[in-house]
């Protein structure tokens, strides 16, 4: 049996994991400068270790609304996507389970598809159950080249 380790994080009250060697650093949420003429769900853009890294608010591009406040539990996790670092805005990352492969199912039609190629499976942990997503994916093309093109 083989099992991954994934940093679990919750957007409102869903748990989701991203298999942690994906993951560059977790990283509090700082004050973000805003960029005109960007997707509505790129929140702006901080320095990360000398990085100018832009940052999507995941609630956004997930469509959920629902309280996007930011609270002290709020986090960044940042991933590198085509050799570009990514933060990807959360509502809490706070700790990293391991799953074995046998107890991640993949995503259920109704979620799946080409729109949803980022998720890749629904991890049973207990009676808990954590939507396993692939970061890398949550963009399309044409959502990375504009960010890509952002100007720094």
């Amino acid at each position: 049996m083989a099992e991954k380790k994934y940093v679990i994080f919750k957007l409102n009250n869903e748990e989701y994991g991203v298999d942690i060697m994906k993951v560059k650093e977790v990283s509090e949420v700082k004050e973000r400068v805003k960029v005109p003429n960007t997707p509505d769900f790129v929140d702006g853009i901080i320095n990360i270790r000398g990085d100018v890294t832009p940052i999507i608010n995941l609630k956004k591009r997930f469509n959920l609304t629902e309280d996007i406040n930011l609270c002290e539990l709020s986090r960044i996790i940042v991933v590198n996507i085509d050799g570009k670092m990514i933060g990807f805005l959360v509502d809490d990352a706070s700790h990293v389970i391991s799953i074995e492969d046998t107890d991640i199912e993949p995503a259920p039609e109704v979620i799946s598809g080409d729109d949803r190629a980022y998720i890749e499976g629904i991890g049973k942990v207990d009676s808990r159950m954590i939507i396993i997503l692939n970061l890398e994916e949550v963009l399309d093309e044409r959502e990375k080249n504009s960010i890509s093109s952002i100007e720094f």
